[in-house]
């Protein structure tokens, strides 16, 4: 007889408590499940007053790289540690950090990214507490990717290839395009995320998926048109706007979109470029020139990572300006998310930009959101920090910037933005947007 996952990590949870102490007891409130983007209260009870023990946490992404995080704590006279109140005294971090054993999260290879791509399964973070090295309790969070109800459907429509998040229930919700990096595939963790709260996301590939070019010559924007269109003609978005979220590469996609495609409302912007990037963009009778560079600009980290952070070409350059997007033609209202460590390219600059352009022709349909230490993936909430990775369009691999607390409190912070900015501009006044929790 097999059991089903949630009953074997029950088992686990259960086995591990009883193995290891009848006395100690590691706690996560309210449970040890929840969803993704949310956190978890940490304390352990039991202990002797006054005892130092050590935290671990350890999750596996879908490659099987592990990532690991530890602190070191006195219990009070109670003997309790209360991650919310208690300061660690060394490890990972210090300091009351009451996420700490999963912000500071990081594989031995600092040059990893985590990654997720099987959202029906929850990535599984193992927490131990340690006393002179012996484990003396363990508990498993199980952060789920899917709430229960929302429906995962693989799309393969015409040339369209990717995603699609529905909410519970028949709708009427809003649709939001997910354009994820330059390596093409769909962002399925965010998007499942968002459906939770209660928009229909199409997670759109672009290229490098399944039978999409794997490398890309040109983007025709009439393939991001179909996505949309696709998006819009789903039974429970029909008669509803639709919004744009957007990262890296994507978000001069986005930004395209917005200022050429009709209908479209809201655009969200997060560490993107005002200029058209790295290959030609197609519409019609329109080309956009890719933004060029200069790879004499590239310059390596004491880590020995490549930073490329500055070898774009300035916009405003006389070579820069045939590629900046027009995006004082869009109607819709824009959101620009940057972080000023940023090290992928310039886009606190980038952002600023934008928001100029929209203001000298009587615009002011934006907002600017500034993260003076985050790096360049901000992503969902208690998603990995990430210092270097391969770079799709480099060829290798690059630094990426930012510090690690910094940029966990940017996404959570850009996160709440996010869901406020769209439920603003996406839900109409005699629609509901339901977020599960």
């Amino acid at each position: 007889m097999f059991l089903a996952l949630k009953d074997v990590l029950i088992l686990r949870n259960t086995l591990a408590k009883m193995h290891y102490s009848s006395d100690v007891i590691l706690r996560l409130s309210p449970s040890s499940r929840c969803s993704f983007e949310n956190p978890v209260h940490v304390t352990v009870s039991g202990l002797n007053p006054q005892q130092h023990v050590e935290l671990r946490s350890k999750m596996t992404d879908d490659k099987g790289v592990v990532f690991k995080a530890s602190a070191i704590y006195r219990a009070d006279d109670s003997g309790q540690v209360d991650l919310n109140c208690h300061s660690s005294l060394g490890g990972s971090y210090t300091g009351i950090e009451p996420a700490g054993l999963f912000w500071a999260l990081k594989a031995e290879v600092l040059s990893s990214k985590f990654v997720k791509k099987d959202v029906t399964r929850p990535s599984l973070v193992d927490i131990e507490v340690l006393s002179n090295d012996k484990v003396i309790a363990k508990v498993t969070n199980e952060r789920h990717c899917m709430a229960d109800g929302v429906r995962r459907v693989p799309v393969a429509e015409g040339r369209i290839r990717g995603t699609l998040f529905l909410p519970p229930g028949t709708g009427p919700f809003p649709g939001i395009l997910d354009t994820y990096v330059f390596k093409g595939g769909p962002f399925e963790l965010r998007a499942a995320l968002m459906a939770k709260k209660g928009f229909v996301v199409l997670a759109l590939a672009f290229h490098g998926y399944q039978d999409l070019p794997k490398k890309a010559e040109k983007f025709d924007l009439e393939y991001f048109e179909e996505g949309i269109t696709f998006l819009r003609q789903q039974p429970e978005v029909k008669g509803q706007k639709i919004g744009l979220l957007s990262i890296s590469k994507s978000g001069d996609l986005a930004l395209s979109m917005a200022s050429f495609l009709p209908g479209i409302s809201a655009t969200v912007c997060i560490n993107g470029c005002n200029a058209n990037t790295l290959v030609p963009l197609q519409y019609k009778d329109i080309c956009l020139p890719p933004l060029l560079f200069n790879p004499k600009r590239v310059k390596m980290t004491p880590l020995g990572f490549l930073d490329v952070g500055d070898v774009m070409h300035d916009p405003m350059s006389k070579e820069g300006l045939p590629s900046v997007i027009p995006i004082e033609r869009a109607t819709c209202s824009f959101m620009f998310i940057m972080s000023e460590a940023d090290r992928n390219w310039r886009s606190a600059y980038y952002a600023k930009l934008a928001c100029n352009r929209l203001q000298e022709h009587g615009k002011n349909n934006y907002e600017l959101v500034r993260y003076e230490k985050a790096g360049h993936f901000i992503e969902v909430p208690y998603m990995p920090f990430c210092l270097a990775d391969f770079h799709a369009a480099a060829g290798h691999v690059v630094f990426f910037g930012g510090e690690p607390k910094a940029h966990a409190e940017a996404q959570l912070d850009a996160w709440a933005k996010i869901q406020i900015f769209f439920k603003k501009h996406l839900v109409g006044a005699d629609h509901s947007c339901t977020s599960m929790l």
